[in-house]
């Protein structure tokens, strides 16, 4: 009996549709994209969905994440979609009024999102961030930052300011195979790593 939830969450039917992965992606079951990019060396666990969003590269994204989607107008007298120009699930239009409700979600490179996090369409989460688990996020995210809880707060950064700088001016994530192989076992410690390359003639 134990092991039924995980069987069952493997069967899930996965809807992939509109999207482009880089090489070595993984998406596990359940899960439903729809507009979706992601870069080389990302996976995404077990029951996310993700709409119009773009997503890194070596990014881990959890399962049962929400990520991007569609928004309602709170500044209109009302929220339905009857009211603002465009075609909806009920097929039905009041108003020629323009409303975009489908802003686009950037994920940025290394970034960590942990199990059941939800983030807003229409938010950035820049490099090398990091969510905690259940985390509800509504406002953009800076890279290396650490953020939790809801609404999702900013807990502390990775790193030193001058370590971030430095690994944002390095950009790792864009290096070839070649360079990722010469420079791995420096991933254990960020000035390892920077000091490596400043040495190899990096700049």
């Amino acid at each position: 009996m134990y092991y039924l939830p995980k069987i069952f969450k493997r069967l899930r039917f996965t809807s992939i549709k509109h999207c482009s992965f880089q090489k070595q992606v993984k998406i596990f079951g359940g899960s439903q994209l729809l507009d979706v990019e992601v870069g080389r060396y990302s996976y995404i666990g077990y029951n996310a969905t993700i709409i119009n969003t773009s997503i890194g590269s070596f990014c881990s994204i959890a399962g049962d994440c929400i990520i991007g989607g569609g928004e309602h107008p709170s500044a209109f007298v009302s929220t339905s979609p009857v009211f603002y120009k465009g075609s909806n699930a009920l097929k039905r239009n009041f108003s020629n009024k323009e409303f975009n409700p489908y802003k686009r979600t950037v994920i940025g490179n290394d970034v960590w999102i942990a199990n059941g996090v939800k983030i807003k369409a229409g938010i950035s989460v820049s490099d090398g961030a990091v969510i905690g688990m259940g985390a509800v996020v509504t406002k953009n995210i800076g890279p290396y930052e650490i953020w939790g809880g809801n609404p999702a707060r900013l807990i502390r950064k990775r790193f030193s300011d001058e370590m971030i700088e430095e690994l944002m001016r390095i950009g790792w994530w864009n290096w070839d195979e070649k360079e990722l192989l010469k420079y791995g076992n420096d991933f254990f410690d960020p000035e390892v790593l920077i000091n490596h390359y400043k040495l190899s003639g990096g700049s």
